[in-house]
C-alpha cells in the first residue's frame, strides 16, 4: 500500500500546528513553502483536515489554519484517514470461487484466509497509527531536532505572523 503525499504533508503541517499559539494561524501559502511543497496539493489535504474536524480554519490577512483540538487528541490514525479516507487497505473480491475444479454443490464459507490475514495486518497497522499523537509526535522532534534548528524553524514561522 502507498499512501498519497498529502498524508506525509498533513503529517507535517500539523506537526507544525502543534507550535502555534492557541490564538493563531498560518496560511497555506507559508506551510507549503516551510515544506517545500505545492501549495494547490496542501491546500486539499489541509482542506480533508479541516472537514474532519481536526484543523480550524479562517479566511483574511491573518487567516489560515490551526489545530481545532489538543494534540494529544489527535492519532496519524485520524489525519491518515482524513486524507485517504477510512476504507480498509484490502478489498478481497472472493476470487476463491472462482475455482475450476469446484463443484456447484461445494459450498465456500466464511471469511477467506487470505482476506482474514490482510484484515489483520490493516488492524495492527490502524492500532498503530491510533497509536501515535500529535503530542508524542511534537516531543520527537524536540528531541530529535537539532536546537539551532528549531530555533530558526520558529523564527521564520513567527515573521510569517
Amino acid at each position: 500500500m502507498v499512501l498519497r503525499n498529502q498524508v506525509e504533508w498533513a503529517l507535517h503541517c500539523c506537526s507544525v500546528l502543534t507550535g502555534l499559539p492557541p490564538d493563531q494561524y498560518i496560511s497555506t501559502k507559508d506551510l507549503a513553502e516551510f515544506h517545500g511543497v505545492p501549495k494547490e496539493y496542501l491546500s486539499k489535504a489541509l482542506q480533508s483536515l479541516a472537514q474532519a474536524g481536526l484543523v480550524q480554519t479562517t479566511l483574511g490577512p491573518t487567516g489560515g489554519y490551526r489545530l481545532a483540538k489538543h494534540p494529544k487528541d489527535i492519532s496519524f490514525l485520524d489525519i491518515v484517514e482524513a486524507v485517504e479516507g477510512r476504507r480498509r487497505t484490502f478489498n478481497c473480491m472472493e476470487i476463491r470461487k472462482n475455482n475450476p475444479c469446484l463443484k456447484k454443490s461445494d459450498k465456500i464459507s466464511g471469511v477467506c484466509v487470505v482476506a482474514r490475514a490482510m484484515n489483520k495486518a490493516d488492524d495492527a497497522w490502524r492500532k498503530e497509527l491510533q497509536s501515535m499523537t500529535l503530542e508524542m509526535l511534537a516531543q520527537d522532534v524536540i528531541d530529535s531536532v537539532p536546537q539551532d534548528v528549531l530555533q530558526r524553524s520558529a523564527e521564520w514561522l513567527s515573521s510569517r505572523r
